[in-house]
């Protein structure tokens, strides 16, 4: 037995245990979640005319005395088995919003939509993939003695995409500084898309409210340089969200027209530090604004959706920038499995959070996600469905519904976290099943839908 792993080991002791069926049944309910929560507590359903006790049920009867839920964390390096329900979740928040279903009208289909992606600016020059890398006649080296360009070829995932030509000289402050005052940026924008789609058809900006909504899924981006950007889906509808039509001069070449120069106009500007100066933040100037068309003449609908999806999913050691927890102090840092340059701005981060200044800003807080303080995906209230209500309806066909005029009273407490050795085995081999049994019926379904067209 001794040579045997610890996890098998440990799964033999769980398999003997008379309990084991049940948690069995615990692990597979949460989908093989690799790290699950434990609680301890009751929850007591009463009819709520009679006081008739109509379900109770209560932890210690169960293994443990404890009950096993989803940790609910989006990463696939945390956890694949609840990233995958939050991906699926994620592709029909924002589907809904796109074609409609889940208690959004079929015809928003039909409404001006687009597909847009701002960028953040320069920070200084960075090794790009594809064509010469950043060739110059001239050659030349910069003030401190590095070469000004780069003749070499990168594939795209060589180490060198997205580094710095010169540590020094790029600008790490304002960097950091940017993905703190992002979500601002990006309010300020869709601020002033109202007010120029109102100025363009001469309405006072105040009465836009009154004629049409503007609404809107959004997901941020690390870019190969640490940089994150933004990509949107922008939908015109009526005063009434998704339930009215827009007017007949809300069109999407207006919408074009009004997300490109908010692009270029719309700034924020940093709080003054006697160390920094006043900086005013930018989009940068690479702004894609792409029109979705029912009749397949633009970027897919599905296939936004399913991008959306996949991206929420990616922990910070997938995309290459920052980190998936906390950082404590400056030698967390220095040790931290990351590049130089993303080492330089989570150092950033530190250095900068330590300035009176800057303090709301919560800078050290953040340095894990470069200074980022906003959600990966945030959407408007009249986009299309909520995260809430797609768990209330997963709930609902799992039979899991509370009765009419029943009340149901819960008493739950926070006992610990995580797996045994064995019980991690075993609950990675259940997600791993769920994962396939997905993939075969994804198929299969694909395959029909072939033989029927």
């Amino acid at each position: 037995m001794r040579q045997i792993p610890e996890s098998d080991r440990d799964a033999i002791r769980l398999a003997q245990d008379p309990k084991f069926p049940r948690l069995l049944e615990q692990i597979t309910a949460t989908g093989g979640c690799s790290h699950p929560i434990h609680l301890s507590g009751s929850a007591t359903t009463v009819d709520g005319s009679t006081g008739e006790i109509l379900h109770h049920y209560d932890t210690r009867s169960e293994p443990g005395e404890r009950l096993l839920v989803r940790c609910r964390n989006r990463r696939a390096t945390i956890c694949p088995a609840c990233s995958r329900l939050h991906a699926g979740d994620t592709y029909h928040l924002v589907r809904a919003g796109l074609l409609g279903g889940k208690n959004v009208p079929d015809t928003v289909r039909h409404r001006p939509r687009l597909f847009v992606t701002l960028t953040a600016p320069s920070f200084g020059p960075v090794h790009r993939s594809g064509e010469t890398c950043r060739p110059r006649r001239d050659g030349g080296t910069c003030e401190h003695g590095r070469p000004l360009g780069c003749g070499a070829i990168h594939p795209p995932d060589a180490p060198a995409v997205g580094q710095p030509l010169c540590l020094d000289c790029y600008d790490y402050t304002a960097h950091v500084l940017w993905h703190a005052h992002a979500s601002k940026l990006w309010d300020r924008f869709v601020i002033d898309v109202r007010r120029r789609l109102a100025s363009s058809v001469g309405l006072v900006q105040s009465r836009f409210a009154q004629h049409a909504r503007l609404s809107f899924a959004r997901v941020a981006e690390y870019q190969k340089r640490a940089a994150v950007h933004v990509h949107a889906v922008v939908r015109l509808d009526g005063p009434n969200g998704p339930d009215s039509n827009p007017p007949a001069w809300g069109t999407a070449e207006l919408l074009i027209d009004a997300v490109r120069a908010s692009a270029r106009r719309v700034l924020v500007h940093t709080p003054y530090s006697p160390a920094v100066g006043e900086l005013a933040l930018r989009w940068g100037a690479q702004v894609d604004a792409r029109p979705l068309r029912v009749d397949g003449d633009g970027p897919d609908d599905d296939a936004v959706a399913a991008y959306v999806a996949k991206y929420v999913t990616k922990g910070a050691s997938e995309t290459g920038a920052g980190l998936d927890h906390p950082l404590t102090t400056w030698a967390d840092i220095e040790s931290a499995p990351v590049s130089a340059h993303v080492r330089t701005l989570i150092q950033a981060c530190w250095r900068l959070g330590d300035l009176p200044e800057y303090e709301p800003l919560r800078l050290r807080a953040w340095a894990h996600t470069l200074g980022y303080r906003g959600h990966i995906l945030t959407k408007s209230r009249a986009y299309s469905t909520t995260y809430a209500a797609l768990r209330a309806e997963r709930a609902h066909h799992m039979g899991r519904v509370d009765l009419p005029d029943a009340v149901t009273e819960r008493y739950w407490r926070y006992v610990g976290a995580g797996h045994t050795p064995g019980a991690a085995l075993i609950a990675a081999g259940i997600a791993d099943d769920l994962a396939q049994n997905r993939e075969t019926a994804a198929d299969e379904w694909a395959s029909r839908e072939g033989r029927s067209a």
